[in-house]
């Protein structure tokens, strides 16, 4: 069986290897048509720098778009190795062997095992270290950006503004931290305690926060709390430093809509502990978190559905089970969109996504069981 399982898994590999080039390459091409003049506006940098600096955005992405594509790409690469093997009448020469053609799904299942947790490598290790690049336009340089920052909350449930952050100097100009803290026997609402602002604001990463040059604190005063303070009299405290587990780096980061897409297991649930972490974000967060889990999940389960059909004997039956191995998958994944849209909307006045999340696997998990068992060998 060595010889078999070496020879399934080489028809396997083979294909897996030419639809993730050819679906990589339409994405590239389809991109870089849509977007040759954004990336033109670079052109004052020299054609080698604006070639480098496509080819660079290119690299980038693909490890988003590999995330994206990993399940479709596994039933590609088992519908070339399949039909292959059914279009030279090799599947009825293994069942004359007296081997049931369950066996030859084990070396497709194994190494989609393996490229699943690929995937999952790509998604917890690779992404989040690129997540400062993946979030860049066509038209901007890697680590050049200037823009404006407004109510970024970090771990103390402070927001900063800035009007302009420069990412090469990691510079804040009159940057503003509003200081908050929430109140006792109210979740998710807080007070003002008070502001910081200065001209500017360095990252120093050494000491874990910002650097303020002509920094000034005011704290904001509760009449209620204390009567006697005169809140028009109070002159601002000269401040140096701000400490905060918000870098540099997180910034860029954290001003995209989308952002929490591009973190790790491990940055999700810190960002869910963060006290400063909107009610509204929270849905996100534990959608995020139960997708991690359940996307490779599904995408064995999507295989295991769709290779039952795809071992068939007659050639001639191949293409209507190849249509068939297609639509069961495409509807796989309509319904995993479906629900991850319904995961943060209210729903009898509640917010499910753990529910929604799970949804798509106690769906077809069953059909994936009655298929495999069903086949005729």
């Amino acid at each position: 069986m060595k010889i078999l399982d070496r020879y399934i898994a080489k028809n396997f590999l083979v294909g897996y290897v030419i639809a993730l080039l050819v679906m990589l390459g339409m994405f590239m091409t389809i991109d870089l048509f849509l977007h040759i003049d954004e990336f033109a506006e670079n052109s004052d940098l020299g054609a080698r720098a604006m070639t480098m600096n496509i080819l660079h955005y290119y690299f980038v992405h693909s490890c988003l778009w590999y995330r994206q594509l990993a399940g479709m790409v596994i039933v590609i690469a088992a519908v070339f190795s399949l039909a292959r093997m059914t279009r030279n009448n090799e599947l009825i020469a293994i069942m004359a062997s007296g081997v049931s053609l369950k066996r030859i799904l084990a070396p497709i299942l194994f190494l989609s095992l393996l490229l699943t947790g690929l995937m999952v490598a790509d998604q917890e290790w690779l992404i989040p270290r690129l997540s400062h690049e993946l979030i860049q336009k066509h038209d901007e340089v890697s680590g050049e950006g200037v823009y404006d920052l407004w109510f970024i909350g970090d771990n103390k449930a402070s927001l900063i503004c800035s009007r302009r952050y420069e990412e090469r100097t990691q510079t804040l100009y009159e940057p503003i931290i509003i200081l908050r803290e929430p109140l006792q026997n109210a979740a998710q609402v807080y007070r003002v305690v008070g502001k910081i602002q200065a001209d500017k604001a360095v990252y120093d990463a050494a000491r874990g926060g910002w650097r303020l040059t002509g920094g000034r604190f005011l704290r904001v005063i509760d009449p209620a709390a204390e009567p006697s303070m005169d809140a028009s009299r109070q002159s601002a405290e000269p401040i140096d430093f701000y400490e905060t587990a918000l870098s540099a780096q997180d910034l860029p980061i954290r001003r995209q809509e989308g952002f929490k897409s591009l973190l790790s297991l491990q940055q999700l649930v810190e960002l869910e502990h963060n006290s400063g972490t909107r009610r509204t974000d929270l849905a996100e967060l534990a959608l995020q978190k139960h997708s991690r889990i359940t996307d490779p999940a599904i995408n064995m389960i999507m295989l295991m559905v769709a290779l039952p059909v795809l071992v068939c004997r007659d050639p001639r039956a191949m293409k209507t089970a190849i249509l068939i191995s297609f639509l069961t998958t495409g509807a796989c994944f309509i319904v995993v969109f479906l629900c991850k849209l319904f995961a943060t909307e209210v729903f009898l006045g509640h917010i499910q996504p753990a529910f929604w999340t799970w949804v798509p696997i106690f769906l077809f998990f069953p059909v994936a069981i009655v298929q495999i068992d069903s086949m005729r060998t």
